[in-house]
């Protein structure tokens, strides 16, 4: 039991450090060498756990997405309309990479050249899937605009969400990303949501940053 543990807690170790990296550099720019080092293990140790790089990076990728996953079932749990859920999803996945580095890594590695392997989704068909079935509700539920292309606005929060933690890399520490989330929100709401019902939204967009920021 004790040697299980000692195995589970290297390969824990093994990911943080890769994901850590991987953020920071970018996948490409990073060798096993330099993960072995920043964990402080034996090449050994790295090839019990995983035979390449690519496995490294799936690991990462499976513990995002389990960790968005857990995200989104504690938010629809509450009987959110389908937008404020919506927001709540994005915010919380928002904070996951405020606080891990690798959910972090997550979302850089969902940039990268790598092929995702089933069961497992590649994160934007997750993300979009989502997304527009919350658009689809919220266009029901009237807090949006009824002609509103839910396609489109789908595809344009997916990558208006990835884009601001992409572009935000190397401009600006990742404790700045719910500012952004919440600039993100405040355009999206004035676009697409009729004028009577922004005030509660664009409130909820500020609430959310502050929970962020505070905790």
């Amino acid at each position: 039991m004790a040697r299980q543990l000692r195995a589970e807690q290297t390969r824990a170790t093994i990911i943080t450090a890769a994901a850590d990296l991987f953020d920071r550099q970018g996948y490409e720019s990073t060798s096993l060498s330099d993960i072995v080092a920043h964990a402080r293990v034996t090449k050994g140790a790295l090839y019990f756990h995983f035979a390449a790089k690519e496995d490294l990076a799936h690991a990462i990728l499976e513990i995002q997405a389990k960790s968005a996953k857990q995200v989104v079932a504690d938010v629809e749990s509450r009987g959110y309309s389908s937008l404020e859920a919506l927001m709540r999803t994005t915010f919380g996945v928002a904070r996951l990479a405020v606080e891990d580095p690798v959910p972090r890594a997550g979302l850089r590695l969902a940039t990268a050249d790598i092929a995702v392997r089933p069961p497992l989704n590649h994160p934007f068909t997750a993300w979009l899937d989502y997304a527009h079935r919350k658009f689809t509700g919220a266009v029901r539920e009237a807090d949006v605009h009824g002609d509103l292309d839910v396609g489109v606005v789908a595809h344009s929060l997916v990558c208006f969400f990835v884009g601001t933690r992409v572009a935000g890399r190397s401009l600006e520490p990742v404790g700045r990303l719910p500012r952004r989330m919440a600039e993100m929100w405040h355009l999206m709401i004035r676009g697409m949501v009729p004028v009577h019902r922004r005030p509660r939204y664009v409130t909820l967009a500020t609430q959310l940053e502050r929970e962020i920021r505070t905790v």
